[in-house]
């Protein structure tokens, strides 16, 4: 099998490996134009929207969709015994996929309803079949997830049809929208996976008490809230509800990931990532409500929730994902769990900036290049497992990382 068809063979290759490139490509531009306006100067750049709003939607829109993709091709069959997807529908979605990146960037010479089209078609190509997959053993916990990409194909849609011209006022509904589902999505594919990964690796370890705990009540209390709260920001709802949404959300996050016995992972870099990641996200929404009810800065709180929560919780899924299923060993290499301590960094230095107008500069440029240093990491020392065969599988007595 070449290298090339192997990429294409697997949903977690292709889209894992165009998130980390997209992540280093994307914010060097960003960091680029930030730099020539902090000395003075101008840059253009060629979209339609100004750079801030191309900037968070891609951020939004375009990372965190592939790292989506990746994940759910890859999953989903998991979870049903469904057939994977064919190595022409990875090639052709990825496809869908890039475009929507490309006429986004190019958009300041593209017909807006062309560049709508074209950033619109992924998620619903995806989506059409994951819901093929998941029909084969349906169950609610997992339908959801349709439920919440179909959110975030609409926050989308919302910001779109501002571009378009055909509303006003929807770009920012949108854009919240859509990073508050990616939000909702990691309480509950974070709170699925973290206490599940770590209990197995307890069990495996010998250890047989003291392990996660994972109280089903709370998890549906948090999670109805966390899902409920980008639906009131397209619905418009008022800043107090949102504000209280946020709150509960945010804190019942809080008290689950604490009863995820988080400490045992600390000389585990595979694991404390997902739960440093799931809390940094449990706090924004916690910062976010907060901020709507008058206390502290919104913008503060969603990049708390953008790079701590989205950025961290897929750069450990992502990582860990694709060497679980290219047969290696579950532990990060060096690099890798580098990268997991410096993107929790790059948000806190992101926070201080927008919460400390006196840093603002300095706090944003310095998350940005925590942010590159950490997907650069990434993509190199995971390059030849996106490219290379899978390894033979360890001998089933090895213990685990």
């Amino acid at each position: 099998m070449t290298a090339l068809k192997r990429l294409f063979g697997e949903g977690f290759r292709v889209f894992f490996l165009a998130a980390g490139l997209f992540a280093v490509l994307a914010m060097a531009v960003w960091q680029l134009y930030l730099t020539i306006q902090a000395l003075g100067g101008v840059m253009q750049l060629p979209t339609a929207a100004p750079p801030q709003l191309w900037h968070a939607h891609e951020m939004i829109f375009g990372y965190a969709s592939a790292a989506l993709g990746g994940f759910l091709l890859t999953a989903v069959p998991n979870w049903t015994g469904a057939k994977s997807a064919p190595h022409l529908f990875i090639a052709v979605v990825a496809g869908f996929w890039l475009a929507g990146r490309i006429a986004v960037l190019a958009s300041g010479s593209l017909p807006p309803v062309l560049v709508a089209v074209a950033d619109l078609s992924f998620v619903p190509v995806l989506a059409a079949k994951l819901l093929a997959q998941l029909l084969k053993r349906p169950k609610p916990q997992q339908l959801i997830i349709l439920a919440i990409l179909t959110v975030y194909w609409i926050a989308n849609l919302l910001v779109h049809l501002e571009w378009i011209g055909l509303t006003s006022d929807t770009v920012w509904s949108g854009l919240r929208g859509g990073l508050l589902t990616l939000a909702a999505m990691i309480m509950v594919l974070g709170g699925r996976v973290t206490p599940g990964f770590t209990r197995n690796a307890m069990v495996q370890s010998g250890r047989e008490d003291r392990l996660p705990w994972n109280p089903m009540p709370l998890a549906g209390f948090s999670i109805a809230a966390a899902i409920t709260l980008p639906l009131g920001y397209l619905l418009g709802l008022p800043e107090g509800l949102l504000g209280l949404l946020a709150l509960v959300a945010g804190a019942a996050g809080l008290i689950r990931v604490v009863l995820w016995r988080g400490l045992w992972t600390r000389d585990k870099p595979i694991l404390w990532s997902l739960h440093l990641s799931y809390a940094i996200n449990a706090a924004g929404l916690v910062a976010l409500g907060l901020a709507n009810l008058g206390q502290g800065s919104e913008i503060a709180a969603l990049h708390l929730l953008g790079i701590g929560g989205v950025g961290g919780m897929t750069l450990a899924v992502m990582s860990r994902a694709s060497l679980g299923h290219t047969g290696r060993a579950l532990v990060a290499p060096g690099p890798v769990a580098l990268a997991y301590a410096l993107v929790p960094l790059a948000a806190l230095a992101r926070f201080a900036g927008s919460a400390i107008p006196s840093l603002y500069t300095p706090g944003v440029l310095t998350a940005g290049a925590l942010w590159l240093l950490a997907f650069l990491l990434y993509v190199v020392a995971l390059w030849q497992v996106f490219w290379g065969p899978r390894q033979p599988r360890k001998p089933a007595g090895r213990p685990p990382a």
